[in-house]
């Protein structure tokens, strides 16, 4: 039996345990390759949030008091249920998300070892032996923050959700999960539907569906004290401003404009293969997307022609339908965005060498030559399958342009001297360097975070960045007698 199966779903939310309808209504979960409704979602209200806060700070205390090897053991079945279930849930990321099989598996992939990886959390070390010069045990223990909100994108819902849900329910938090509306089967029902069928108590796993209304109720609430949100560099300001006026920890992960390097002792080929992957895997809907190619002049004309050759041949279509390089982009206005920021930066002399167009939500692989500094696409973040290229005549020139941008996440860099590339990389602001590969990775045991208008650093991924970011630091001492004060 699949694990919507089971359960009615339909037009719910999951609030303390049970699978029930949210205060805002339903709405129609759509397929963005066809348009077809594919079933019918509940909507959240911040009136849910905060019944969902009261009953996940009474739970998560319940569920931090269990061994450690109960909490260890639900985050391996997890573990276990991503790949059992893994035909039903990529079948979903396929028609709900517009990812295409290929990418389906690699989040299935991602998410059983996020669990696994953290389930190795609850048995570490939770603290240290402190000296002192007082006649008294000294120690710093790590406790569980609380009740963690996790805020998720629309556009790899199912590992930007499991990187910070599992590290923090194995802490010992209790979790509200509020996925982005347009994928929240994807990225919340199957998510909640796991964890329910690992055994994790009522009310330690809530899922929310909703708007900005809500989005701000989870930052807000007086139950939650750590906000983990993935999502655009605008709206992870906003929640950074909500989240210190509160008083609370905000891990932001957010937009990137990644530059790939092509020094001039690069193979052209093999950097070509890398850039098509960088700039066009998922549609370029992800932050690490490869959004800049800065390639040496000597190479220039042979990189921008190869790549065009190659995005010209790369097929676009229906994911669900057959084998296809490029599925759908998320909504119109996602598709808008891009095909005006396209058309901006041509209008102000960018060379559309390949793409340029859309039939409906496919957007072809678009190739931009020439790209002034000032164009949109080179400038901003643009969240499609489009590859700007601009020439360098030097590495000194490169390491400027890499490091002007606001952004900082992820970096790439092609060379046959690997040493070289490093010592480029040390210059160039950045969270996360590939030295001859291209700027999209992701591994669950890696720190993964950016700097810069990218976000608040690794956060995401990682034991010592998870310990950090889902616990709390408490200092305790103990003495055989009590202490004696003068007065």
């Amino acid at each position: 039996m699949g694990l919507l199966d089971s359960v009615d779903w339909q037009g719910n939310i999951f609030k303390n345990g049970e699978w029930t309808a949210g205060r805002g209504g339903d709405y129609a979960v759509v397929e963005p390759a066809t348009g077809r409704e594919l079933g019918r979602m509940g909507r959240a209200t911040p009136e849910d949030v905060a019944e969902a806060g009261v009953t996940a700070a009474r739970a998560q205390r319940e569920w931090a008091a269990l061994p450690h090897t109960a909490r260890a053991a639900v985050l391996r079945r997890a573990g276990d249920l991503w790949q059992k279930h893994a035909e039903e849930i990529s079948g979903w990321n396929i028609r709900e998300v517009g990812a295409v099989p290929g990418m389906a598996g690699f989040a299935l992939h991602v998410a059983a070892e996020e669990c696994y990886e953290a389930s190795s959390l609850p048995g570490r070390a939770i603290g240290e032996v402190l000296p002192s010069e007082e006649p008294r045990l000294s120690m710093a223990r790590r406790m569980p923050a609380g009740v963690v909100s996790v805020i998720s994108p629309f556009n790899v819902p199912i590992i930007l959700g499991i990187r910070s849900v599992a590290p923090a329910l194995a802490l010992g938090n209790a979790v509200i999960l509020k996925p982005d509306p347009r994928t929240a089967v994807t990225g919340g029902t199957l998510m909640a539907r796991v964890f329910e069928e690992a055994g994790l108590p009522p009310g330690v796993l809530q899922m929310l569906p909703g708007g900005a209304d809500v989005g701000e109720a989870v930052v807000t609430d007086p139950s939650i004290r750590v906000i983990s949100f993935t999502g655009s560099t605008p709206v992870g300001r906003r929640i950074g401003e909500l989240a210190g006026r509160h008083l609370k920890r905000a891990h932001l992960e957010l937009g990137g404009n990644s530059a790939l390097l092509v020094l001039d002792d690069a193979d052209v080929d093999a950097a070509v293969n890398l850039a098509a992957w960088g700039s066009f895997f998922h549609q370029g809907q992800i932050c690490m997307t490869t959004g800049r190619h800065l390639v040496s002049d000597r190479l220039y004309d042979e990189f921008v022609e190869r790549l065009a050759e190659k995005a010209g041949a790369l097929p676009v279509g229906d994911p669900a339908s057959g084998e296809v390089a490029l599925g759908p982009v998320i909504d119109a206005g996602q598709r808008d965005k891009i095909h005006r920021m396209v058309t901006a930066s041509a209008d102000q002399g960018a060379r559309v060498a390949a793409g340029g167009s859309y039939e409906q939500l496919f957007y072809r692989p678009t190739v931009l030559a020439d790209v002034p500094l000032t164009a949109p696409a080179f400038a901003d973040e643009v969240f499609g399958p489009v590859a700007p290229v601009t020439r360098v005549s030097s590495v000194e020139e490169a390491v400027e342009l890499a490091g002007a941008s606001e952004y900082g996440l992820s970096l790439g860099i092609v060379t046959r001297d690997v040493m070289h590339g490093l010592a480029v990389a040390e210059r160039i602001p950045t969270g996360i360097v590939h030295i001859n590969d291209q700027t999209v990775n992701d591994e669950a045991n890696a720190p993964f975070g950016g700097v810069r208008a990218s976000g608040t650093g690794s956060r995401f991924g990682g034991a010592a960045a998870n310990v950090e970011a889902f616990t709390e630091t408490r200092w305790i001492t103990m003495r055989g007698k009590p202490a004696q004060y003068p007065f």
